[in-house]
């Protein structure tokens, strides 16, 4: 499926970590800022997400939340979340159900092999439940200062 700007955003309700969860559409009003990554604790993802902790409050100060999503378990998110002190949740989409609706599960090719994995992609999400902006294939630096300034527009 491939989502626009302008689309709805697909609704879902996650698993998230601390035993709680997540509904897109408990978060109307809210400007949402849904980024998926394939792995907890791996180089990129731990950097991209130490990005959105460290500007956390620049997100906040403009009513904006961080919602952080990959195939991995709620445990797994637990021990990220304290190993690097992640002040967003992070949900568990395990059966990818959620990748799919959002086209971040995609076929991926390293050394030649081809294997299913997510593409690193952040949604913004306006108040009324609309994406207002796509990254798709995300290089982590820069990235977090880029969804910032647009979520600042929105």
């Amino acid at each position: 499926m491939s989502l626009n700007v302008g689309d709805k955003a697909p609704d879902f309700t996650l698993p998230s970590d601390g035993g709680g969860s997540i509904s897109l559409s408990g978060l109307k009003g809210k400007t949402v800022v849904l980024y998926f990554y394939p792995k907890d604790d791996t180089p990129g993802c731990t950097k991209e997400a130490c990005g959105f902790r460290d500007s956390l409050p620049d997100f906040t100060g403009i009513d904006a939340m961080v919602i952080g999503v990959s195939k991995d378990s709620v445990a797994k998110h637990d021990k990220f979340k304290a190993k690097y002190e992640l002040p967003f949740p992070l949900v568990s989409d395990e059966d990818g159900s959620v990748c799919e609706a959002y086209g971040t599960w995609v076929e991926k090719s390293m050394y030649g092999r081809k294997y299913m994995g997510i593409d690193r992609a952040t949604f913004l999400i306006d108040a009324e439940g609309k994406i207002a902006s796509i990254w798709r294939k995300v290089k982590v630096p820069g990235h977090v200062e880029e969804v910032l300034a647009a979520a600042r527009e929105v």
